[in-house]
């Protein structure tokens, strides 16, 4: 249970659902360099209610959680949580906010786009560094108008393992067939040493976006709270399926898109369009 009055969450919901003053040098940056950091995005009180709200059902989904001395290295990197806005009507009412969906349509140029999933990618004190990768490597789909809202939930210094972004290496075809892993790591770590990298730590209420093609990673967390973070990845809303090319195409076929098939327009009830120019 939350504590907030129903003034106050009349005011979140507002705030949640208004245009945010994006400019055409912004759109001008992320489609030159493939992400973008935005101040001030969404206020304090309105992430420290989602904060709790999500960390709520973060703890009870994945309280069977092995040990982190156990896992990968993946899974080293944060706990996982997908879809959240399936099974909480109140982190539904954050995925289906128009503000960041907004955002997200005006930096790849689409009149609106679909939510493909949600995450909470909570890294644990100690947890270990995220390696290079690049999401759409895991996306069955025909456009590269794809964007992942990263949004932290508290202040993320260096030392809690903020992303890092490759700047304009949404171009670079090099490590586009990779999943992430320690390969990926190695191998792009030495491919991308000639990129500028923004590494630098977010304040609470700022949020990144970042093209499906760029390549980021994260540090460890070497501090004693967890970096708590919330994801929604974008899509075109005309956006199609393509027939898979790897076996992580055919899991998030079936995962994301249930029964659909390559060429169909991703509309699963799982894809709703979230914003769409003009609503």
């Amino acid at each position: 249970m939350t504590s907030e009055s129903s003034s106050e969450m009349q005011d979140m919901l507002h705030q949640l659902n208004t245009p945010f003053p994006l400019t055409d040098v912004q759109v001008a940056f992320y489609q030159e360099n493939g992400y973008i950091k935005l101040k001030h995005v969404l206020s304090s009180n309105l992430l420290n209610h989602y904060r709790r709200v999500i960390g709520d059902r973060v703890a009870e989904l994945s309280a069977d959680a092995l040990p982190i001395e156990q896992r990968s290295t993946y899974g080293k990197a944060f706990l996982q949580v997908m879809n959240l806005w399936t099974n909480s009507p109140e982190v539904r009412q954050f995925v289906f906010g128009k503000r960041i969906a907004r955002i997200a349509a005006q930096l790849i140029g689409a009149t609106g786009v679909r939510i493909y999933h949600d995450q909470a990618l909570y890294k644990e004190p100690g947890g270990g560094i995220t390696p290079w990768h690049a999401d759409q490597y895991y996306w069955p789909v025909d456009s590269e108008r794809t964007i992942t809202a990263w949004i932290p939930l508290q202040d993320t210094p260096g030392e809690m393992g903020p992303l890092a972004f490759c700047e304009k290496s949404h171009r670079f075809q090099l490590g586009r067939d990779m999943e992430i892993s320690d390969e990926s790591e190695m191998t792009l770590k030495e491919a991308l040493h000639h990129f500028r990298m923004e590494e630098s730590g977010f304040d609470l209420g700022d949020v990144s976006f970042h093209s499906g093609w760029t390549f980021h990673r994260a540090g460890a967390n070497s501090t004693d709270r967890p970096r708590e973070v919330f994801t929604m990845i974008y899509m075109d809303e005309n956006i199609h399926l393509v027939a898979p090319k790897n076996k992580n195409h055919i899991a998030d076929l079936e995962r994301w898109a249930p029964g659909l098939k390559a060429g169909d327009l991703l509309a699963s009830p799982l894809n709703p369009v979230i914003y769409t120019s003009g609503s």
